[in-house]
This record gives structure tokens, C-alpha cells and sequence, in this order.
């Protein structure tokens, strides 16, 4: 557990904080990120930074990085001594402070003692390294905390909390004797309970002594109750609250989080996913993060799927094109077959089209004109005797930048040279144009602005009102709420919480998202049995 003393236990030299925030503000163009946050991070704690999507964890993470600048007005210390503020690029290590990210930042074709060493390789400094020394040095580190891995071992071979453990070894280590602060940025979203517990064992150990604290950025409540000090709660860039962990409990984050006390009236898990009209069902889907999904659409309805990151949630919709391996079934139309077997050429000819998150790379060709990219799906229509036809193809391109208000209105211009909204209209264009049977689209307005977004909405609700039945995965409430119908919110790959009606609202389904993981897997389970 733990620490639980309070700031009148703690010594004087403990009473000042390691890293003190004051007034920290970010905004963008019109938009504020950040509004005058402080924040004190106290000697040998972790502490937790806890909020919704967009509340401004990632921003004040990315200007203690040294990614962002902050607005005027902002000052910070790290154990009493001023920082000059913005941090230069890079130079958060000479403060003292190190980061490990969702993505842990790891290569996986070098070896454990490889990547403990990244930073030294790349940079080229030093004399040769001593290879077997490293290793010695490795696996002692390892053998005090109780690790059992192998720092000959590539990184590939390695489970998920072994290289999580790897990447916050390595940030501490980097900092040698002047380590100060270590940032956690979600690094245990894709772990079991029983590894997060491991992981957050180690960094207790390392921040024992007073010499540094920790920085624990997360959406899970009961990650951030069982393992921190302190938590600071933010909501819409501002603080809500500063808090002993020891003392509060999930219904009080809650509405902090999500600006009031709200817990919806459907909060289990559903058990009858069978819904009167439906064209498409999904039954025991595996994938990824997925453990046995199954719910059903019916014709003209959006149904969003959302949850944590790690929840599953970002997995479905690939699994069930076939672009990545699945088990299940699939029921289109009365046609019932295997996600075992799908593919995306399968999916395609059956009437199912995907729309990725990522539009550059995998949405559209950016080397291709805008014409070429919307044309690609229906090409073979245009095909004769004596070729392509070229007008027609023109035609059409033509005609789907006019429907989908695709600027600028020149078919002829590079996919790569349109702004993120008016490629998503493109990609949307490309594969709606064709009378799917089933769509499914991943975070369909991720870096679209205001005004694409309602374009976006509208041309949604009327492909659906044609009948169509959709499918959304997103961590967009606010989007969620403005075009579904429905929303499945997953926790640990399955159903937590159904939401209609009146509980469809953003802060209803961010609620439901806060507090899934309150549930543990076998219960879920249980629930859905």
C-alpha cells in the first residue's frame, strides 16, 4: 500500500515538494489545453495525474518534456531550485527527470542489455562498451528487485511486463545519481492486474528512499487508489482537486472527473445483446485485447464501441474486417460466417468496408491524387474494351468531392497536400460511395477540425438513415454521444456498460469509461455468461 502520511507528519525537509508547478497555462490558437495548474510533487511518493480524454494530462507531460512551450506567467522548481521555463528539447534529462511512454520506446530486435544502453549507442559518447560488464550489471539490478530476465535475451521474446519493467529501469538508470523524477505516461494500460501490481512493487522500490518520486499518469482509478500518495484530478485543463489517495475514494474521482456525481443506470455488463431488426451480429469475437465480444446492429442504427485504452475497444473493427486475426462470427444479412476466415478482399465483396484512424498511411495514398484515391475502390466499373475511362473516372471523383465538400474542389491535387478533415471526407467518400452493407469506422474525426467534424456527423446520420448499419470505435465521447445510438463500453475485452436514450451523453459514457475497470475480468465474465 502506499504511503499514508499526511504533510504534518512528514519532516521539514519532506514538506517541500521535489517538483512544484505554478500557474502552468497552454493554449492553442483559441483553444485552452492547460489553465494556470499547480502542482507540488512531494519527495519519495508517486503521484498520480488522473483525468478524462482531453483534460490536459498529455499537455503538461509533453511541456515538462519540453515538446510544448507554455504560455507566459508559468514557473516550476525541482528540489528548490528554479527551472527555466519552456524546457528545451532533451534537456529534462539534465533536470533530473525521465519519461516512459505507452509505447516504452524499446527496440525490439536488441537485446535487454542493448536497450538498457540505447541512449549511449545513439548518442556515440564513451569508450567502447564493455559488453559482459553490462550484463553483469543488468542482471544484478534485475536480481534486486526480484526479476527474472535475462539481459542476453532480445526484447521481442519478452512479454509485455517485462519490457515495461525494462523501460522504467532504463529511464532511471539513464539519470544516474541525478535522478529526480520519473514520469509514468500510461505505461500499464495493456497489462494484467497481477503484472501491474509487479511493476508498481518495483517502482515503490525505487523511490523509497526519498532520492526521487514518481509522476503517474492514468485513467484508471483504481490504479492510481492503490498505488499512489497523492492524486491531482483535471478536468477541461483545470485542477478539481489535490488529494491524499488514503483518504478518497472512487465516487469522489468520479465526479471530479467528469464534473458531477454520475454513475448511469445501466451498469452491467449486458447480458441480452439480441436487438429486434438487426442485419449484422457479431457473436464471441477474439482479437487483440478482445475476449469474446458479441453484440448485434440493426439496419440504419450507429452503435459505438468505446473503453480505456487497452479495453479492446481499438481492436474490434480490424478483427472483424479480417486486417488482423480473429476467431468468431460474423452474421451479415443472414449470411453467417467465420472471422477465422476473413479477410479484407472477403470483407470487401461482401459489402463491408473499413475506414482505419490512421488516413495517411492506411486510409489513403498520399503519392496519389485525390481522384485516384476515391476512384481506387470502384476502378473496375470504369474498365472497357478500350481502357479506362477517364471522364467518367473524372466524373466521379467530381461528384464525391461535391457531396462530401471535399476542399479544394480539384480531384487533382496530391491526397498528402489536403488538410486531416478534408482527407477524412475523402477517405469517407471513397468507401461510402458504393452501397456498403456494413461500415465500420476508427476514430473517424481523430484530428478533425470543428467545422470538418459536423460535416463528418451529418454525413453519418444520412448514410445510416439510408439504412446502413454502422459500427464506430472511439475514445471521442462527445462524438460518440453526437451520432450513436447505442454505445458498448468495454472493459478487460468485454461488455461493461450499455448506454441509450437519455444515459447516451458524454459525461454519461465517460462515467461508464472511468469506472469499468472497478470490475475485475471474472466478474465480467460472469456477467456475460
Amino acid at each position: 500500500m502506499p504511503s499514508t502520511s499526511t504533510p504534518s507528519e512528514r519532516t521539514p525537509e519532506a514538506l517541500a515538494p521535489l517538483l512544484k508547478i505554478e500557474n502552468l497555462s497552454k493554449t492553442f490558437g483559441g483553444l485552452t489545453a492547460l489553465s494556470h495548474v499547480d502542482l507540488d510533487v512531494f519527495p519519495g511518493q508517486i503521484h498520480g495525474l488522473l483525468g478524462e480524454n482531453g483534460s490536459g494530462k498529455s499537455t503538461l507531460i509533453k511541456i515538462l518534456s519540453g515538446f510544448y512551450t507554455s504560455d507566459a506567467g508559468a514557473r516550476a522548481w525541482l528540489r528548490g531550485t528554479p527551472i527555466t521555463l519552456p524546457i528545451a528539447p532533451g534537456y529534462f534529462r539534465q533536470l533530473g527527470i525521465s519519461f516512459v511512454h505507452q509505447d516504452l520506446g524499446l527496440v525490439p530486435e536488441l537485446s535487454v542489455v542493448e536497450n538498457l544502453r540505447i541512449s549511449t549507442i545513439v548518442a556515440g559518447r564513451g569508450p567502447l562498451i564493455n559488453w559482459k560488464k553490462e550484463q553483469a550489471i543488468a542482471a544484478e539490478t534485475f536480481a534486486r528487485f526480484g526479476l527474472s530476465i535475462d539481459p542476453r535475451e532480445t526484447v521481442d521474446r519478452l512479454g509485455d511486463t517485462d519490457r515495461a519493467l525494462i523501460a522504467i529501469l532504463r529511464a532511471v538508470s539513464e539519470l544516474g545519481d541525478h535522478r529526480a523524477l520519473l514520469v509514468l505516461d500510461e505505461p500499464t494500460v495493456f497489462l494484467p492486474k497481477e503484472d501491474t501490481d509487479l511493476l508498481f512493487r518495483v517502482v515503490k522500490e525505487l523511490v523509497a528512499d526519498g532520492g526521487m518520486s514518481a509522476l503517474l499518469v492514468s485513467h484508471d482509478m483504481t490504479e492510481v487508489l492503490e498505488h499512489t500518495d497523492r492524486v491531482t484530478v483535471l478536468r477541461t485543463g483545470e485542477v478539481q482537486a489535490h488529494l491524499d489517495t488514503a483518504g478518497t475514494t472512487d465516487e469522489q474521482l468520479v465526479q471530479l472527473i467528469v464534473g458531477r456525481s454520475l454513475r448511469p443506470a445501466k451498469q452491467a455488463a449486458p447480458t441480452n445483446t439480441h436487438h429486434a431488426g438487426a442485419v449484422a451480429r457479431v457473436d464471441d469475437l477474439v482479437t487483440g485485447h478482445v475476449d469474446g465480444l458479441s453484440f448485434d446492429v440493426a439496419a440504419g442504427e450507429i452503435v459505438g464501441l468505446t473503453g480505456l485504452a487497452g479495453s479492446g475497444f481499438e481492436d474490434a473493427l480490424a478483427g472483424i474486417y479480417g486486417a488482423t486475426p480473429a476467431t468468431g462470427q460474423l452474421t451479415l444479412v443472414g449470411t453467417r460466417t467465420s472471422l477465422k476466415d476473413a479477410s479484407p478482399r472477403d470483407s470487401l465483396k461482401t459489402g463491408i468496408v473499413y475506414v482505419p484512424a490512421d488516413r495517411k498511411t492506411q486510409g489513403g495514398v498520399g503519392e496519389l491524387t485525390v481522384e485516384q484515391n476515391v476512384t481506387l475502390p470502384v476502378i473496375g466499373k470504369f474498365r472497357s474494351w478500350f481502357g479506362l475511362n477517364a471522364a467518367g473516372l473524372s466524373r466521379r471523383a467530381e461528384e464525391i468531392a461535391e457531396s462530401y465538400d471535399i476542399r479544394p474542389r480539384n480531384p487533382g491535387a496530391l491526397f498528402s497536400t489536403l488538410s486531416g478533415g478534408n482527407q477524412q471526407k475523402a477517405v469517407l467518400g471513397k468507401w461510402l460511395q458504393d452501397d456498403p452493407q456494413l461500415i465500420l469506422l476508427q476514430e473517424p474525426t481523430q484530428g478533425v477540425d470543428i467545422g470538418a467534424r459536423s460535416i463528418i456527423f451529418e454525413l453519418l446520420r444520412t448514410t445510416a438513415a439510408g439504412g446502413v448499419p454502422i459500427i464506430c470505435a472511439s475514445s471521442d465521447y462527445d462524438q460518440l454521444a453526437a451520432v450513436c445510438d447505442r454505445v458498448i463500453v468495454l472493459a478487460h475485452g468485454r461488455p461493461h456498460a450499455e448506454l441509450t436514450g437519455a444515459d447516451l451523453t458524454h459525461e454519461a459514457i465517460a462515467a461508464s469509461v472511468i469506472t469499468s475497470l472497478t470490475e475485475t475480468p471474472a466478474l465480467l465474465k460472469e456477467s456475460v455468461s
